[in-house]
């Protein structure tokens, strides 16, 4: 396989065919068959680019096939033994077939996508192999099978124009631009009225669901679609809802720590896609964010957006155990009381094994440590005493439902939360963006342009713009 993940030879693209036997045309999942798609040939993907209007954009036939970036499922298995699991490797770039559109759905033209680490995890196969989730999907009829396929189109963040809307939406039409929710949430699943995040059937989209953003269209719920900040580039607007979400659900949002004004909170990573948008909230919602960072170069990022109290981890001096070493709880402590005058009420955890200790041991006598993920592994070892004798709380929190991703991009539409991209990839090296992020190298978000043809493009308020700053907008990528 080629280390670019591109992967243009014949025979090599997946595609599905339709069998007239099957209910409502199910997709019968094969390899290889029929001519890559050339380039510049896709005449819908041209008029979104040249801002052609929705009644234009229904004109123009959708194509069958586009490019994206896949996994395969027979290469599942490629990493076992191998300490440096690249995904540049199992990440390819190629045609794909274009699947049949639901009444609840929409197709989007993708003009911008970006990278997550679930797209890392995805493409190295663990912790199970996403095409477990597509197998499980598929099990539910016609509607899931369309996803059981031999390859997967990852990608859960992205903006772009909608191009079709099935017989059942009601809101969208073709030429509106939106910014992409990947919390795939089934209406019919009375869970999902109360908080979205506590529907049984609730998926993540592109990770646990096949035809995700990273690729020139996209398939996706129509409750999934946001209107797209109006001042941002196609780059910028399509880096940030699930992040953002994230960080939202986990401290603003009825169901995370319910942050007021003037908590301390302790902020892991905080140059990271999750911490640097916790930092904005914090800052916003009148809290007193003190970031951990791994560098003085990102010291200076996260005191550039305001964060007065920033603690470089290296000057802990911990030695080669780093934050697991046994002391590591009370020197952060101390670190934190010397900058905040007082332990942290909240603690913004998702790093996970490595984090989870000092985390328990540093927030105060009823605080709280609100964590969505372990990247750092999966379990954790903490001293339980300091948690049930201090009166301390540990919430769990994963993705966000419809209303918070609506409220968080309501917050960048204003200017008050501020896009932290640092890097811009195109889709052909969509292989060599995710290893940026699997890496760890990189801050802030990593954006994959796909239908857009430069960065830049997708401005429709440069007023608001200009009033922004072009500095705050492009603090990550100085």
């Amino acid at each position: 396989m080629a280390q670019n993940g591109s992967d243009r030879c014949e025979g090599a693209a997946p595609r599905t065919t339709r069998n007239s036997s099957d209910q409502r045309g199910a997709a019968t999942p094969r390899f290889g068959g029929g001519a890559p798609r050339s380039a510049g040939s896709d005449a819908l993907l041209d008029a979104v680019r040249n801002g052609a209007t929705g009644p234009e954009l229904r004109d123009i036939e959708l194509p069958t096939r586009f490019r994206a970036a896949f996994t395969r499922k027979d290469e599942v298995g490629i990493f076992e033994g191998q300490a440096d699991k690249d995904v540049r490797r199992s990440l390819h770039v190629g045609d794909v077939e274009m699947p049949e559109l639901a009444p609840d759905e929409c197709v989007v033209a993708v003009m911008s996508a970006a990278i997550n680490f679930n797209t890392v995890w995805s493409a190295i196969f663990e912790p199970v192999p996403t095409f477990a989730f597509l197998e499980k999907f598929g099990r539910q009829g016609w509607y899931g099978a369309r996803h059981d396929l031999p390859y997967h189109v990852l990608g859960s963040d992205g903006a772009g124009v909608v191009v079709r809307t099935g017989s059942g939406v009601k809101s969208w039409k073709p030429g509106d631009k939106v910014v992409l929710s990947p919390s795939y949430v089934d209406e019919e699943d009375h869970g999902s009225y109360d908080d979205g995040m506590m529907s049984e059937t609730q998926l993540a989209w592109g990770f646990e669901t096949n035809f995700g953003s990273l690729g020139e269209y996209c398939i996706v719920k129509a409750n999934q679609l946001i209107r797209k900040p109006a001042h941002l580039t196609w780059e910028e607007a399509g880096s940030n809802t699930l992040c953002a979400g994230t960080a939202y659900r986990m401290l603003v949002g009825p169901h995370g720590a319910r942050m007021k004004q003037g908590d301390v909170v302790l902020i892991w990573g905080a140059t990271g896609g999750l911490g640097s948008f916790a930092t904005q909230l914090v800052r916003n919602g009148g809290g007193i964010p003190v970031g951990v960072v791994s560098s003085d170069e990102k010291a200076e990022i996260v005191r550039s957006q305001g964060c007065e109290h920033v603690i470089n981890r290296n000057d802990l001096d911990l030695g080669d155990q780093g934050l697991r070493h046994p002391k590591a709880g009370r020197m952060l402590g101390e670190a934190i009381r010397r900058l905040a005058g007082e332990d942290p009420g909240i603690v913004f955890e998702y790093l996970g094994r490595e984090t989870f200790g000092a985390s328990v041991y540093v927030a105060k006598r009823g605080g709280k440590v609100v964590t969505c993920g372990s990247s750092t592994g999966y379990r954790h070892e903490y001293d339980n005493r300091f948690l049930w004798m201090r009166l301390k709380s540990i919430i769990g929190s994963h993705g966000f439902n419809y209303h918070e991703a609506v409220e968080v991009n309501r917050l960048i539409g204003l200017g008050m939360v501020h896009p932290t991209l640092s890097k811009v990839f195109p889709l052909d090296e969509a292989g060599d963006a995710t290893r940026a992020v699997q890496t760890n190298q990189h801050v802030g978000k990593v954006a994959v342009l796909c239908g857009a043809t430069a960065e830049g493009q997708g401005v429709d308020d440069p007023a608001l713009r200009e009033r922004i700053g072009e500095r705050k907008l492009n603090l990550y990528r100085r």
